[in-house]
């Protein structure tokens, strides 16, 4: 993913959900719909996360230095997993106490009745534009995946994160809807009680989905397997490399990847030879797989195998 795309994913979104927010909190004020407060705080929460990957992504920029020697690319996986704790706990966890409250409480909306449904046709169209603009910037890279195995295997955490928040928001707002409009027709508190509650449960559980993928990111995860199979071929390109006997992989951030690997050489080779063959086959990963920016080969004398598969990683 390219940076310039995924910041423009959450430039779109931070403004979005800033004009919402806004927005929701005129309309929870007067009418006093726990719908509304929700959605106001799940707004105000979505906008501090998009400010949270905003810097994520600038301190990841920072160039290493002994003490982390591999950078500090992982910065927006932390960034990323404390964005999923945020939605969790500000977002998802007060919605479902204040629906809890609504629901014990329910109470008719007297003043302004039509405010909050105006309010949320409005914030629709707004959250739409970044949902759309947050495809869009998908698009570009996400290639023939689907959009779960996209979510899934994605390296760079931004755009998954803004994809889930807006598709969240969106369906948010229509649970919203129902609610205050049912208690509008109704007469009857409990419905925007109820839509109160499925608004925190979808928050909890798309913070789970976000806090599961981007701990996978934290913990370190290897190349993808079309990445692993560029990087063998390349290695295996020449014939003084004879087999790879292991190799391991690891993502030290979305644009930074570790290569390291056991090759098997003629025993014959000088050992100015093996040299050449180590630069040029690094040559040649980082030719098809310009993230790979740290490598390291080990050679090892092959003993007349002359396997040339890659058994293992």
């Amino acid at each position: 993913m390219s940076a310039t795309g995924g910041n423009r994913a959450i430039v779109a979104a931070l403004f979005a959900n800033i004009g919402i927010a806004v927005t929701k909190f005129i309309a929870f004020l007067l009418t006093a719909s726990s719908s509304m407060l929700a959605e106001s705080i799940h707004s105000v929460a979505d906008s501090g996360n998009q400010l949270l990957l905003l810097v994520g992504g600038r301190r990841s920029q920072r160039a290493a230095t002994p003490e982390h020697p591999f950078g500090y690319g992982r910065e927006r996986y932390v960034y990323a997993f404390i964005v999923s704790v945020v939605l969790f706990s500000v977002g998802g966890l007060f919605a479902l106490y204040e629906g809890y409250h609504k629901l014990q409480h329910p109470e008719p909306i007297d003043a302004w009745k039509w405010v909050p449904v105006l309010v949320l046709v409005v914030a629709i169209g707004l959250e739409f534009y970044s949902f759309r603009t947050a495809i869009h910037e998908s698009n570009q890279v996400r290639g023939t995946l689907t959009w779960v195995q996209f979510i899934r295997r994605a390296k760079a955490p931004e755009l998954p994160v803004v994809l889930l928040e807006d598709f969240a928001a969106l369906i948010g707002l229509v649970l919203a809807l129902f609610g205050v409009g049912l208690t509008l027709i109704t007469d009857d508190g409990t419905w925007d009680g109820i839509g109160t509650v499925a608004i925190g449960a979808l928050l909890v559980c798309v913070a789970v989905v976000l806090a599961i993928e981007t701990k996978s990111l934290l913990l370190g995860e290897g190349a993808t397997p079309e990445a692993v199979a560029r990087i063998e071929a390349a290695l295996l390109a020449d014939d003084a490399v004879q087999r790879i006997i292991h190799m391991k992989t690891m993502h030290l951030g979305p644009d930074e990847l570790l290569v390291a690997a056991k090759i098997g050489v003629a025993g014959t080779d000088s050992a100015a030879a093996v040299a050449r063959t180590i630069d040029a086959a690094e040559a040649r990963i980082r030719a098809v797989e310009p993230v790979a920016r740290m490598i390291y080969l080990e050679p090892d004398i092959d003993l007349g195998q002359g396997d040339r598969s890659a058994p293992g990683r």
